[in-house]
């Protein structure tokens, strides 16, 4: 347990750690700080009978998986920094754990930790397939590529048997619609008997995201995704099943992940990748004080040099979330980021996720081949009442 006090605070960007917290044995978060918006604060009291600095708290953190009926399945925005403007997540949480993910904070609004309970409280939307199929029926519905997985993963555990992923992808294939998938998991190889056939009509696309190729990092970095090797065989699998896959290099964390920024990409390029991307690290909100107990409690002979790389990359913050910064940093750190990555995909002979994305096809659209079920909707005089679209 860390011996320091938790207080409401709007000021996301001060953190400090008097001492090393407790790292959890399959868990990237080390703490279940407050979200934002809680009310009542919490101070944690350290009385002395706590683990050492180094040890790893063994007692186990069940998963919880909760049905959700979701109100809306696609999600749309307008940032020049992302290469598409639709996308779809059939899950709010992710079991993966990566400590950097920067939909942590999302857990706030749910009134839910940003910390252990964003890895171990998770929902599932199991209408989300039935509320694609409605929205793509729509008259006014105008096809764009849809990405799956860029917020919290779509092949994360709990899809083996849930199978959502898997359901959304039909109703893609049904309607020819282009889709691009972001993961970790090479639970991907499971839908390769959807995904190539519509690869084979530029109507699909994936990208498998590698941070680090030591396996040691990775197991506390993203306790719960697949290894990377593993990863590197997805890669391999989806490519001879002529699909397009390429490497998401996301985040370049400055002295843990960044020394791997070349071999990532040899390796994959290797086992079959054709594009390259890369995101320097994040700490928007709640992320910032996570990230920070996570180097403390796995890093902490380098945790302050770390720190310090990241503000030179954000200009003397923690983070800055401007349109053109906030991937790729500012400064001379970022301009050598960027040659090397530059170099290294020039040389290999990869592209962009961007190019990868634009090369998908809209043009084949149709709409649903049947329509979903009909809703009973009460009106305002409790009558009930059928929703056709």
């Amino acid at each position: 347990m860390a011996d320091r006090k938790v207080e409401p605070c709007n000021d996301w960007q001060a953190v400090e750690v008097v001492r090393s917290p407790l790292a959890r044995k399959g868990r990237g978060a080390v703490s279940n700080m407050q979200g934002r918006y809680e009310v009542n604060a919490r101070e944690e009291y350290d009385d002395g009978w706590g683990a050492q600095d180094g040890e790893v708290d063994a007692t186990p953190f069940r998963t919880i998986v909760t049905d959700e009926v979701a109100k809306s399945i696609l999600s749309r925005n307008t940032s020049p920094d992302i290469p598409f403007n639709v996308s779809l997540n059939p899950y709010r949480g992710c079991e993966h754990g990566c400590v950097y993910c920067f939909a942590r904070p999302t857990h706030s609004y749910l009134g839910l930790s940003p910390g252990l309970d964003f890895e171990s409280r998770l929902f599932a939307k199991v209408n989300a397939a039935e509320l694609l199929r409605r929205e793509l029926a729509k008259p006014s519905y105008v096809p764009d590529h849809i990405a799956i997985g860029v917020n919290t993963d779509a092949y994360q555990p709990c899809e083996r048997e849930r199978r959502l992923t898997r359901q959304v992808l039909e109703v893609l294939s049904e309607c020819r619609h282009p889709v691009g998938l972001v993961t970790k998991s090479s639970l991907i190889e499971r839908d390769i008997d959807l995904l190539a056939p519509m690869a084979a009509q530029h109507l699909a696309c994936a990208a498998i995201t590698i941070t680090t190729l030591d396996p040691a990092i990775a197991r506390t970095l993203e306790p719960r995704a697949a290894a990377p090797a593993r990863r590197l065989r997805t890669i391999e699998t989806l490519a001879r099943a002529g699909i397009p896959v390429s490497v998401s290099v996301a985040p370049i964390i400055p002295f843990v992940t960044e020394p791997d920024i070349e071999k990532i990409l040899e390796a994959a390029r290797n086992a079959g990748a054709v594009g390259a991307h890369y995101v320097v690290l994040r700490l928007p909100w709640e992320v910032n004080p996570l990230f920070q107990e996570w180097l403390q409690a796995h890093f902490p002979e380098r945790a302050q040099r770390v720190m310090n790389r990241v503000r030179d990359l954000r200009g003397g913050k923690d983070y800055d979330s401007d349109f053109g910064k906030r991937m790729h940093g500012e400064g001379i750190w970022a301009d050598l980021i960027r040659q090397r990555f530059t170099k290294a995909v020039e040389r290999l002979g990869m592209s962009g996720l961007r190019s990868r994305f634009d090369k998908l096809d809209v043009s084949q659209f149709r709409r649903p081949l049947r329509l979903p079920a009909t809703v009973a909707r009460k009106d305002a005089n409790g009558a009930g009442q059928l929703d056709l679209f």
